[in-house]
């Protein structure tokens, strides 16, 4: 219990506010995904340059609405390219940004669920079917790109229009997290990356989803700095590009994209 309730505070503090932060300490707006993998590169920056950054991670959506509206980030890693390209059509930008990650999804199950997650759903219909499936837990397909990721891997796999009243949706991917992991619902479909950390794996089972389950919603992660971005968030944008940086994404769960893309 005491593990449980330690990993719901981390989560839980996802989307504190990183404002009126000293100018040499940039505000980084992150992708809930991305939320063990960029906390360890950012502690890695610190050690290796003696620079820091102040992390914020919520849905990719939610940020965008804030950078329009003049919240003072400096960098933004965002779960769905096309965030960036609103934000890059706007000014906003220094360009249309890196492609850095492909996320992936996972049904995933607590301890003592009586479901039992397999990559194809069959036991997921069948709990459907046969009452066992009471809750489920996904982001908000409204601003979060994973909700809309698992909302077009359900439909691929025939099974939204049963499950949609008995949606838990997280604020994020973290939260809708939190929910699936805690007993809150009796699964989710939530991202890899935060199912892979042993705070979260220890908590219960998981299957990979078949990526092309959502290929309408490819989660196709893109950075990009903001225009005014000072010296210390264009060297962590840097930083993320680097072998080890990307080796860390992978090991995370992130597919890692051709260096050429664009």
């Amino acid at each position: 219990m005491a593990r449980m309730l330690r990993l719901l505070l981390r989560l839980a503090l996802l989307c504190l506010p990183a404002f009126a932060q000293a100018a040499d300490v940039p505000a980084i707006a992150a992708a809930a995904d991305l939320k063990f993998a960029l906390t360890d590169l950012a502690q890695r920056f610190e050690k290796d340059t003696g620079r820091r950054v102040r992390l914020s991670f919520g849905s990719s959506g939610n940020f965008t609405q804030q950078i329009e509206q003049g919240a003072p980030f400096e960098l933004f890693l965002s779960a769905d390219e096309q965030f960036v390209f609103r934000l890059a059509d706007r000014g906003l930008t220094t360009d249309r940004g890196v492609l850095y990650a492909i996320g992936r999804l996972v049904l995933f199950a607590p301890a003592g669920s009586a479901l039992r997650p397999d990559e194809d759903m069959k036991d997921l219909r069948a709990a459907l079917a046969d009452g066992r499936l009471r809750r489920f837990a996904i982001a908000n397909p409204a601003h979060a790109p994973y909700g809309r990721a698992a909302r077009a891997a359900l439909r691929h796999a025939g099974l939204w229009d049963d499950i949609e009243p008995r949606l838990v949706l997280g604020e994020n991917a973290a939260q809708a997290t939190q929910f699936a992991a805690s007993g809150a619902s009796q699964g989710g479909i939530v991202p890899l990356s935060l199912s892979k950390a042993p705070e979260v794996a220890s908590l219960g089972t998981f299957a990979l989803i078949p990526a092309q389950w959502h290929a309408d919603e490819p989660l196709r992660q893109r950075m990009v700095l903001m225009r005014g971005a000072g010296a210390t968030a264009r060297a962590f944008h840097d930083y993320l590009q680097q072998p080890a940086a990307r080796a860390q994404l992978a090991r995370s769960g992130f597919t890692l994209p051709d260096e050429r893309s664009h």
